[in-house]
């Protein structure tokens, strides 16, 4: 979305489920150290963010979390940053010549492999691909139509990928592809519902385009009369638009990001992005794969960009945004202040490892 300045998930499945149950009831335990400092002996087994030096002071939007040894992320000023040790360091691996680029989502497959996005109105959105770890680049997309704006980008397996431009001719445009981002090609549009006035997506965390198996993938949207979920079941030939009782009706206000742990249970979240303005409603959750949406009992308490659900577990999630972390432990229904550090995006792997990003080079490593 253009006045955000401007936002994956694949579902992967490792079976660790007694790993996952200890870290959300860890999770459990340090919610109260919010309020009350937590005494000596809980310290050490109370999961919360190290900050890493990055060494970077550039926006990082995207983020890939690979495991808990590497990740990926991406942001202003053309920066992409890579970690295969856990945080202690990170490589710059940005494609040359891309400083004046706004890298707003990154998909990575493991720690050789990876697809980034850059937004931007006309040829300022583009794709590139890296197989060496970041050593070199490929540029496999520029967008070349100037009323296209592509916000997200996610990928379903290996091979197949989607990236969401904002609307253009009054719908929303997807690009695919089917070589891991070798090639891509603009879908037909004749199976996208019409936006609405305004409508848009939010390229505030790499998460209003998500996925989760071989073939289902959501858009998050605001800036509307409503803020909408669309859904496609043929990885993005056809979809559907449902309202969701998140707020919108202004260019600042909708859904920023979407998690799915499967085909039917998902979370929204989102708000108004502005900080002089307060966020009801700011989350929502579904069980029939978006087709309808049920406002959070207790929703954060602020505007959120970024959502993840912990690896393995069919209650816990992350949400983060510029005032802090939320944990839900019942999918979605009830969140509680995890930490009030400022973040953008947030992602898990398969092993647990769970990572947060966003300004001034802000990356942290969920540990206990």
């Amino acid at each position: 979305m253009r006045g955000l300045g401007k936002t994956r998930r694949t579902g992967r499945t490792v079976g660790v489920g007694s790993a996952a149950a200890a870290l959300t009831a860890a999770l459990v335990v340090a919610v109260p150290a919010v309020a009350a400092p937590a005494r000596a002996h809980d310290t050490a087994r109370t999961p919360q963010w190290a900050l890493k030096d990055t060494g970077t002071d550039a926006r990082l939007r995207g983020l890939s979390a690979v495991g808990r040894d590497t990740a990926w992320v991406a942001g202003s000023k053309g920066t992409v940053l890579r970690t295969t040790d856990g945080g202690a360091v990170w490589r710059n691996v940005s494609p040359p010549g891309a400083t004046d680029l706004e890298f707003r989502d990154i998909e990575a497959f493991d720690a050789r492999h990876a697809v980034v996005l850059a937004i931007g109105e006309g040829e300022a959105s583009r794709v590139y691909r890296t197989e060496d770890g970041g050593a070199t680049w490929t540029e496999s997309f520029r967008n070349t139509d100037v009323h296209a704006f592509y916000d997200c980008l996610t990928f379903l397996d290996r091979r197949h990928g989607l990236a969401m431009s904002d609307p253009v001719d009054g719908r929303f445009r997807i690009l695919s592809t089917g070589d891991g981002g070798r090639t891509w090609k603009v879908l037909p549009g004749d199976g996208m519902p019409a936006a609405e006035d305004g409508e848009a997506g939010f390229a505030a965390s790499g998460q209003c385009l998500v996925g989760s198996g071989p073939r289902d993938v959501w858009v998050a949207t605001g800036g509307g009369a409503h803020a909408r979920v669309l859904h496609s079941a043929d990885r993005g030939l056809t979809w559907t638009a449902t309202g969701t009782p998140v707020p919108a009706g202004d260019p600042a206000r909708g859904v920023f990001a979407l998690a799915f742990r499967d085909r039917v249970h998902g979370i929204a979240v989102g708000g108004d992005y502005r900080a002089d303005q307060s966020s009801p409603r700011a989350a929502a959750t579904t069980r029939d794969g978006g087709r309808t949406w049920t406002t959070a009992d207790r929703p954060p308490p602020a505007y959120r960009s970024g959502v993840t659900w912990l690896p393995h577990s069919r209650t816990a999630a992350l949400a983060v945004g510029p005032t802090g972390t939320d944990l839900t432990t019942d999918g979605g229904r009830t969140w509680r202040t995890l930490d009030t550090g400022s973040y953008d995006t947030v992602d898990c792997a398969p092993d647990l490892g769970c990572w947060a990003s966003g300004e001034k080079g802000r990356v942290a490593r969920l540990e206990r």
